[in-house]
């Protein structure tokens, strides 16, 4: 019987080959897999935009990526939640005839995720000790960094230096067998192998060999490992046999050793080896992190919109990605330019708890007047002398530029102009901009200061 997730790994493997990184991580892997009917693949799609979107331009790939793998399965279908209920019976299991040629085993081998190596890993200060460990490790499994435990907040980059690792070690040390796996997976293949051991005595001794038989064993989230006496037995066992075989051992959690709920002789050998933090990248690197993925999407994506993502996400550099994600999609989706404000602002309105004052007309206005040193009422005043009339221009020009709103309320803003003189300052800044060094930098400037508070 072929599990449910085995089914769609084999599936995403297929298809990732074949796609963009863009339409990979943004349409593909956003797909949840459903079951089998009739021969059919069921994916479901989370929102009417998804599914229209994968039927039109990926459906077919993913039908010939299934039948590639699974031949008796002929057909996919992408789903809403509401159209589920109209199916009888779905299969989460299939005894359907595979392709032993293109199959992998998902228990038995670990797939690396393709685009997690190191030349993709952004390195600064807040991680640099780590991701150079871990370079070492890849390069000479088993030796002074062993065992080696990473810990770091959600979304900091441990599973992706862990891929990183196994990337290496699978290019430059292809005879060596490596595991990737988290604590949760552990303990059910443990409770399913004992389970099993009724009808197959072998059960428990086919999952020690498969723990304690690698060169290389990975375990993110230990933090989550199953507080059973079955359990920990079980993973201290492994953990001691594999290291008194000098085989590498790496370890992740979202804590150090000492914070972990666990038995002290546990505890105490994660700690005996390499124990190395994660910390949130600071600003320039989280702008290196999103320029970087920004290229893997080839999209020239803008300083700008860079810098507003950089600065909604401080902690969490794959939410930050998400936001990228979400914008070239939000642009995708609408057919805009994702360099477009008004693109921006619509991918982000529903982040956060405060997103409608990410950036106003009050926050441009007042940025514009500390660099010229004016007041506010003087910016928003009926004069028209020189040293007021040009910076509540580039106020226009920037407002116009950096938020969604009809000119109009821009004008009401500036004490009730007509549009047309916003349209004019807007005119007017961009010309200079093109032509006057010292006005561009002025602006460059003002932006800056914007966008960055």
């Amino acid at each position: 019987m072929i599990k449910l997730n085995q089914l769609w790994n084999n599936v995403l493997i297929e298809v990732q080959s074949k796609v963009s990184t863009l339409a990979y991580d943004v349409y593909i892997s956003n797909l949840e897999p459903v079951g089998v009917y009739n021969d059919t693949f069921i994916l479901l799609a989370q929102t009417p935009a998804l599914k229209r979107l994968v039927n039109e331009n990926y459906k077919e790939l993913l039908k010939l990526a299934t039948s590639t793998i699974f031949p008796t399965i002929t057909d996919v279908k992408v789903l809403l939640e509401k159209e589920l209920a109209d199916i009888e019976k779905i299969e989460k299991e299939v005894d359907v005839p595979v392709s032993k040629e293109n199959f992998l085993d998902s228990i038995e081998q670990t797939t690396f995720v393709e685009n997690y190596t190191f030349d993709n890993f952004i390195v600064g200060k807040s991680n640099q000790h780590a991701a150079a460990v871990c370079k070492a490790v890849a390069e000479a499994p088993g030796g002074k960094y062993n065992p080696l435990f990473i810990h770091s907040g959600v979304g900091l980059g441990k599973t992706h230096l862990l891929h990183a690792i196994g990337n290496y070690v699978k290019k430059h040390h292809p005879e060596k067998k490596t595991i990737y796996t988290t604590s949760e997976k552990f303990t059910n293949e443990l409770i399913e192998a004992v389970r099993a051991g009724a009808k197959d005595p072998d059960a428990t001794k086919k999952f020690r060999n498969k723990y304690r038989s690698v060169d290389l064993l990975m375990i993110d989230d230990i933090q989550f490992l199953a507080n059973t006496e079955v359990t920990l037995e079980e993973f201290f066992h492994t953990f001691n046999d594999l290291y008194m075989a000098n085989k590498q051992l790496v370890i992740c959690s979202d804590r150090p050793p000492k914070e972990i709920n666990i038995e002290e002789r546990l505890r105490t050998r994660f700690a005996m080896g390499v124990i190395s933090s994660i910390n949130p990248p600071d600003f320039e690197t989280r702008i290196a992190i999103l320029q970087k993925k920004a290229i893997n999407f080839h999209a020239q994506v803008s300083m700008d919109v860079l810098r507003i993502i950089a600065d909604r996400c401080k902690t969490n550099v794959r939410e930050m990605e998400g936001l990228l994600n979400r914008i070239i999609s939000q642009a995708m989706l609408v057919g805009g330019d994702y360099n477009d404000m008004s693109v921006v602002w619509q991918a982000l309105e529903d982040y956060g708890d405060n997103q409608k004052e990410i950036l106003s007309i009050d926050k441009i206005v007042e940025a514009t007047c500390e660099y010229f040193r004016i007041t506010k009422e003087m910016m928003v005043s009926k004069k028209k002398n020189k040293e007021i009339a040009f910076p509540r221009q580039i106020a226009m020009y920037l407002a116009r530029e950096l938020l969604p709103i009809p000119l109009e309320s821009i004008g009401d803003y500036f004490g009730g102009r007509h549009h047309t003189t916003i349209m004019y300052a807007r005119d007017i800044i961009s010309e200079q901009i093109k032509t006057n060094s010292n006005t561009a930098a002025q602006v460059k400037d003002i932006k800056d200061k914007i966008l960055k508070r």
